[in-house]
């Protein structure tokens, strides 16, 4: 197993190095750059896309110029943000100097926010556990029971209604389930039960914990019950089909045969090994729902994470906050993958990645 791992590790280097190279490499063909950006702030344009589709009046016979609205800016100006920004050196020696930097963990500072990469993650981050952390665990307490209940008793009225739940539960949009669950219960057109937006209330640094707690959790219902509702399906009839598939097998008709409870023989055997592939990937569900929090969700529930901060750094081009990012969730995306091979172990200690790569 030390010797799977070892590798796996040493794979996560190229793998690394690949997606920086893409995206980076991607970035170099994308109009809009940062430069680009503070022009057309400076020109009182808003958005520097207007001049890329050709409506903007400075878009216009303005092809004697490197950056569209840089007309009415010195050329000494645009040079001092090139330099500033490191445009200046060519995109090779961009790259290794980027990518030394990550290395040593080094992620830079937003061009936009004057705050270092780092800092701007960490201050979005409360927002996207609370979306990740809890959906995932309510998902998980939620799906696994049901699934269970609905294998025992499959092809059963409850077997049929709840599937049938689930899967409109799944077909319904999240954004779409959100307003609902604004307009019914947050002060729309029926009741105010809970607030509609942010994480806490005014004042909650002076709040007594009970207080917090409460704050805390008053706030966070809507949203993770927004961005939960469509991970119950997948999930539930994954559980419920591994256990039909356990349930069929020779050692569960050889239990009962015993003389072995039915729940000795559900628990005692079926569980383990039904649940291997749900339990074993729970780093990776949680860190799918981690990483790609809903912008939508964010955005409806006017929460601050790091959804919204993907999306805001794509439209800023802020770069230092786009490939910062990209680097650090991509490292940690790949030793989940090693932790889900490590759970599977944990869960099933009969399981040899080393035997099944030979």
């Amino acid at each position: 197993m030390g010797a799977y791992i070892l590798r796996r590790l040493l794979l996560i280097i190229p793998t690394l190095i690949g997606i920086m190279v893409i995206n980076f490499t991607l970035t170099q063909f994308v109009p809009g750059g940062p430069i680009e950006q503070i022009i057309a702030r400076m020109e009182g344009d808003g958005n520097v896309f207007e001049s890329f589709s050709g409506s903007g009046p400075e878009f216009e016979g303005s092809n004697d110029t490197e950056y569209a609205g840089a007309r009415g800016l010195p050329q000494d100006f645009i040079e001092e943000l090139e330099r500033e920004f490191g445009f200046d050196k060519p995109p090779l020696e961009r790259f290794l100097t980027m990518m030394w930097n990550y290395i040593r963990f080094d992620f830079g500072e937003s061009y936009f926010r004057s705050i270092s990469v780092v800092d701007l993650v960490l201050e979005k981050m409360p927002v996207s556990i609370t979306l990740g952390l809890w959906s995932t665990v309510i998902a998980y307490l939620v799906s696994i029971p049901l699934g269970i209940r609905k294998a025992v008793r499959d092809g059963s009225s409850f077997d049929t209604w709840t599937s049938g739940l689930i899967i409109v539960a799944y077909a319904i949009p999240g954004f779409l389930f959100a307003i609902l669950l604004l307009v019914l219960f947050a002060g729309g057109s029926y009741f105010q039960i809970f607030p509609l937006r942010g994480l806490t209330s005014d004042g909650w640094e002076n709040f007594s914990l009970f207080r917090k707690v409460t704050d805390y959790l008053w706030h966070i219902i809507l949203p993770v019950t927004a961005s939960t509702i469509s991970a119950f399906a997948t999930l539930t009839l994954l559980t419920k089909n591994s256990f039909l598939d356990e349930i069929k097998k020779q050692y569960v008709i050889t239990a009962r045969a015993k003389g072995l409870k039915e729940r000795r023989v559900l628990y005692g055997h079926v569980f383990r090994n039904a649940m291997l592939i749900v339990i074993a990937g729970f780093p990776a569900v949680f860190i799918g729902v981690f990483f790609g929090g809903s912008l939508i969700i964010e955005t409806i529930f006017s929460l601050d994470g790091l959804g919204r901060l993907g999306f805001e750094a794509a439209v800023a081009r802020d770069y230092p906050v786009i490939f910062g990012t990209l680097f650090f969730f991509g490292l940690v995306g790949l030793v989940v993958g090693i932790l889900s091979d490590l759970m599977y172990v944990l869960v099933d200690p009969r399981i040899d990645f080393e035997t099944r790569e030979g």
